[in-house]
Formats: C-alpha cells, structure tokens, sequence
C-alpha cells in the first residue's frame, strides 16, 4: 500500500462544476442543524435511526404518493425500518398482512419470471420467493447495440420462458438515504452520466423508477422530481444504539445520523489512486467514528467490552493488511491521475470503502470482487457469456455495469454501496447473497485470504454492525 499512498498526485485539473460542488458542499453540511424527526427503529443489533437535513419530515413529499399504475410509491420499496430498502422478514410480514396483495407484490418487477400470474396462495409465494426471502427486485435489461458479447446460454431455476428482455437481473432495492455521499446512482452506474451532476442523475433516477417500477403512464414533473431528490439527499441514517455497546454516541463516538449530516464529502475525497482534486494523499483512517473508545480502559463490564470490540473492529477495518488481487476494475489499472496500480498489491479494506465515514467510493469505481459468481447464488439465474471477438466464455448471475457499457471488461462490476446502517438492512451485496454481516467477512476473508481469527471477526462483525 505504500507504493500507491507515495504515489504524487498528477491531475491537478479543476472542473468549474467540482469546484462549485465543493465549495458549496464543505458550508453546507457543516452549518446544518439536523432535526430528530424519526424515532428510533429496532433490529437484531439495537436500533437505527434516521434525521433530516429539511426543516420537516414532509410526509406529503412525492416520495410517498402513489404516482403510477400499479399502487406502488417510492416508499414501497425503501422503508425507514429497514435503512430505507426492504428486509425479507419485513416483506413476508407484508405479504400475510395483506394476502400478497400489497403493491411490491407486482409482477413487472417483483416476481421471479416476468409476468407472473400465480392461480393460488402458494403458486404466488412461489412465484415471488426471491423478493420474500432475498429482498430482490427483477430488473429486465437488453444488451446495447456496441455489445461485444453475446447471450450464448441460460440456466434458469425457475423456467421463466422468454421474456421482453435479453437479461433479467436481479438486485438489491439501493437505500435511498446519506446520498449526499453517493458518487454513482445504481449499481450499475446506469444513472450516473458524465454530463449530469449527482443531484440530476437522482431526478432521472426518480422518475426511471415511477415510470419502471410504478408503471407510471406518464414523467414525473420537474417540481416532483426535484421534491423526491431533495426529500431523499436530506435523510441521514445510521445505527444509533447497540444491543451491548449501549449508545453509539456515548463517550466522545461519533455513532447515529446526526455526527453523520455533518461529514464532510466531495467526490475524490480520500481517493486512494490520486483522484482527489484538492491533492491530499490517502488516508488509510477511513472510519474514525469509535476512536474515542480505544483509550477506553478495560474492566469487568460487558458494555466496556462490548465498546473495545467496536474499536477494535474499526481499526482491523483501517489497518488490517492483505494481498489485493483479481479485482477487475482496480488491478493492472491505469487512472486519470497516471497512477498504475499493479496486479496485486497489499492493501486494506479502506483501499475500495474510501469514503471518509461512510465507506463507498468516493469516485466512480465498479469493481468486479466475485459477488456475481454462481457459486455465490445459487438461487438466481446462470448465463454463459461468448466474448464475440476471442469467443472466451464466462458464467455469471449478473453481467452488471458491462448491460451498460457493452464492454467484455465490465462483466460482473458493481459499485461499492455506502455502509451505514448496515444492521437494519440484511441481506448483503447487490443479490443478497450474504444473509448475515459474519457472511459477509467470511466472504472476503476467503476471497482475499486474509486469515481473521475467530476474535477478529467478531470485532469487525460489531463494528460493521454499529455503523
């Protein structure tokens, strides 16, 4: 890692729209105040709690009203209990609460096929177990015109037939909350143009979704789009309370969305490959919101043990060292500062979850870590990919930012989601295919061969869990 940290910066180049982006966002969030409008709400690890940056908690904003067809709202599938996204066990309470009638029970996108019409109770759990046991909404994506690969087969578990789309992925409703940190809108960045600020890919963003997943007949106004966007950039969520640790905010941490509002962000922040327009280096120290609690001092008391752990979670987040390789997206890459990172280096967690507090990139980065691997979800479909040009073929669930770019080298990258609030917002990556935090670091402890001990793992399973 050091090799990248000593790196001198090259681009220097100042966009007019960066530098007012930045100019404006280091006043802005820190002279906010932030309103405790919503109450607390509780999960396995304590409770997680959202704030507002708006002067009220705007229960009329369009994010909440039924602007389509087919019942649905934006709130249907980002739900405050759930760190603003959906919980399988939240689902399937709604799904007896209402006889599998609540509107997310809608076969454009929330069943497994496309168009699913279920004749009883038990064809239409069936019909939508990957939405009630993995919280996954069916996006239906064909391959644009430049493609160099070709669809050469599929292996479908669930013999949906031949649908309107070349490809149906399926994926991890994105929580809409602390997007004032986000640097690329979807997982595959499909929102996120060059020519567009962040807050105008949101607009397109909002209105994509009221007229794909609402079915609306017709676009959002620019006045509701611009209500749903500045409704959502105003919502800060994060863990607020630990079961064993108590307050997250308790002697001198930083835990809960207020401490959050006030973090500073701009995009390039903390970039570990030279990004960064204001020329700092990168700081390995990405999360600093338990330090306080290092200094604490041990005693027989299981809520000072609990706190250390969280300390001791965050600072193997920080500094734990181990070989990064493979990672398609990052390796063998040479970036815009003229920064070469090479086929494998030794680096930490914070090298990709770069942003200070938040732990997204910080940039746009899709990376290709494994996620898509079959091995991974063997519950989703199986497609068998031909490069056009070399014929090379590659089996994966979702092609991810390369149903975008048309690109062989985009096959299976995602970007990396911000990871506050993670303990009200299970399962993990793009296809929930990690139902638990442990799953999740046993993930990368064999994907990286990092070798945690048993105890490391519980302190980083509890820090990750305080966020």
């Amino acid at each position: 890692m050091a090799a990248l940290r000593a790196v001198p910066i090259v681009i220097r180049l100042w966009t007019t729209a960066l530098a007012a982006a930045i100019a404006l966002c280091i006043p802005r969030i820190a002279a906010m105040e932030v309103p405790d409008d919503l109450r607390p709400f509780g999960n396995a690890a304590g409770s997680v709690r959202t704030a507002t940056t708006n002067r009220t908690f705007d229960t009329s904003n369009p994010f909440f009203q039924d602007l389509g067809t087919n019942g649905r709202s934006c709130a249907t599938c980002h739900q405050a209990s759930d760190g603003w996204t959906i919980a399988p066990a939240h689902v399937e309470a709604r799904f007896t609460e209402s006889n599998g009638t609540d509107p997310i029970f809608t076969n454009n996108d929330g069943s497994n096929c496309e168009g699913a019409v279920p004749t009883d109770a038990d064809a239409q759990r069936d019909a939508y177990s990957l939405l009630l046991t993995r919280g996954l909404i069916r996006v239906g994506l064909d391959l644009p015109p430049n493609a160099e690969f070709v669809v050469e087969q599929v292996d479908d578990p669930y013999r949906c037939g031949p649908g309107t789309n070349d490809i149906s992925v399926y994926r991890r409703p994105l929580p809409s909350t602390n997007l004032r940190f986000v640097s690329a809108v979807m997982w595959d960045g499909r929102e996120s143009l060059p020519t567009r600020t962040v807050l105008e890919d949101l607009a397109h963003q909002a209105n994509s979704a009221t007229r794909g997943h609402a079915q609306a007949a017709q676009d959002l106004t620019s006045n509701q789009a611009a209500a749903i966007v500045a409704f959502e950039t105003g919502l800060f969520t994060a863990q607020d309370r630990d079961r064993q640790a108590g307050s997250l905010r308790a002697q001198g941490a930083g835990g809960g969305p207020n401490a959050l509002a006030t973090q500073l962000f701009f995009p390039g922040i903390n970039d570990p490959v030279g990004l960064n327009p204001t020329g700092a280096l990168f700081d390995a120290d990405v999360f600093t919101i338990f330090s306080p609690w290092r200094a604490l001092p041990a005693a027989a008391d299981p809520l000072v043990d609990a706190r250390l752990a969280i300390a001791r979670g965050q600072n193997l987040f920080n500094t734990k060292t181990f070989t990064i390789s493979g990672v398609a997206g990052l390796n063998e890459q040479t970036f815009p500062s003229g920064v070469t990172v090479p086929g494998s280096f030794t680096g930490t967690c914070t090298i990709c979850h770069d942003t200070p507090n938040a732990g997204d990139h910080s940039v746009k980065a899709p990376l290709n870590i494994g996620a898509a691997d079959p091995v991974r979800a063997p519950y989703l479909p199986v497609y068998r990919l031909r490069n056009i040009e070399t014929h090379v073929t590659i089996q994966t669930t979702d092609p991810g930012r390369a149903m975008i770019t048309g690109r062989w080298a985009d096959i299976g990258k995602f970007k990396g989601p911000i990871l506050r609030a993670l303990a009200a917002r299970a399962p993990y990556f793009h296809n929930g295919s990690a139902m638990t935090l442990e799953e999740v670091i046993d993930f990368y402890d064999v994907r990286f061969n990092i070798g945690l001990t048993n105890q490391e793992r519980g302190d980083l399973a509890a820090f990750l869990r305080a966020l």
